[in-house]
């Protein structure tokens, strides 16, 4: 992970706050059991000059004539190593990654509703393997800092990142926990599909306001259940066999907490259904996947008996 680059750019400009938690010596205190597998995983890749490139639906890099078919067959197979794939789709050198998530759909249905993102300081919480944070540079961010705690996750965007080294864009192994006090240095920053994740869902939005500049924007995305104002669903156990949601908030809720929380101009751009054809199993991500969240008898509840995923998107300003 070469983050002299990320120096750099950050040099002399509020970000530079965040230059402690780029040391060498901080990012060896990750406390992950598969953590010195990754960074030699990444170690191993081949040094292959990309004659192309397109962060587009299916977010490509290189060609498969910039390198023989032996090379490719190798790095297929490194590729697998670095699996579940959760977030995608990636096409490397013409090895095409079919990850869980078809991720371009959800980006198609937020990126006419958000501020234009030209020019500017974008961050992106819970990012993942990166999909979303490539899809902002295309969009013509001028950096791109994601963050995400799953070492496996950042890892895949680094293998990605390995062969277009000069995108300002990176992913950090830290959680928003981690980041400064009232940091107030991004024009945008993304939460998508984290919320529900947390146990305090209102320090939550209250992290994500302080990373925002005065007039910057939040886009916040987030499973959500039917319901009136006030209501929210607290899973007793599980959740789509996931264990670790601990609120899902009706809509009205989730922006009453908004504006608890100081955003103004909170604004609803897009709610739908996750479908079997957006989030399914695949050969890059064979392990269970969300047909296996649902009854079988009945797709419109999850196994445990409660509302079947929904997603909404929502837009909000710091003041």
């Amino acid at each position: 992970m070469d983050l002299a680059p990320l120096r750099v750019l950050i040099a002399g400009s509020p970000l530079e706050k965040l230059s402690p938690l780029l040391e060498e010596h901080y990012l060896q205190q990750i406390k992950h059991g598969d953590f010195p597998r990754w960074r030699q995983l990444l170690a191993n890749l081949p040094e292959i000059a990309a004659s192309s490139m397109a962060l587009s639906e299916i977010v490509s890099i290189g060609k498969p004539s910039d390198c023989g078919a032996t090379t490719i067959g190798s790095l297929h197979d490194q590729m697998r190593d670095f699996s579940p794939w959760r977030k995608g789709p990636f096409a490397l050198f013409g090895i095409e990654i079919d990850s869980e998530w078809k991720s371009n759909l959800k980006w198609d249905r937020l990126k006419h509703a958000i501020s234009p993102l030209a020019g500017k300081r974008v961050l992106d919480v819970g990012c993942g393997n990166g999909y979303y944070s490539f899809r902002m540079r295309e969009s013509g961010a001028e950096l791109v800092i994601g963050i995400d705690p799953h070492i496996a996750y950042v890892a895949q965007f680094w293998a990605i990142k390995h062969f277009a080294p000069a995108l300002p864009v990176f992913v950090l192994p830290l959680g928003l926990e981690q980041f400064p006090a009232s940091l107030c240095c991004f024009d945008t920053v993304f939460s998508m599909g984290v919320i529900y994740h947390r146990r305090s869902p209102i320090d939550h939005l209250l992290q994500l306001k302080d990373c925002l500049k005065s007039g910057g924007e939040l886009v916040l995305e987030s499973l959500f259940v039917e319901g009136d104002v006030g209501y929210c669903l607290t899973p007793e156990n599980t959740y789509a066999r996931m264990s670790n949601v601990w609120f899902v908030p009706s809509v009205e809720t989730l922006i009453q907490w908004l504006l608890r929380c100081g955003f103004i101009d909170v604004k609803v751009v897009d709610k739908s259904t996750t479908t079997l054809e957006e989030q399914r199993k695949t050969d890059w991500m064979p392990f269970d996947s969300l047909v296996d969240a649902l009854d079988p008898d009945n797709q419109s509840i999850t196994i445990e008996g409660l509302p079947a995923p929904k997603r909404v998107i929502v837009v909000a300003h710091r003041p």
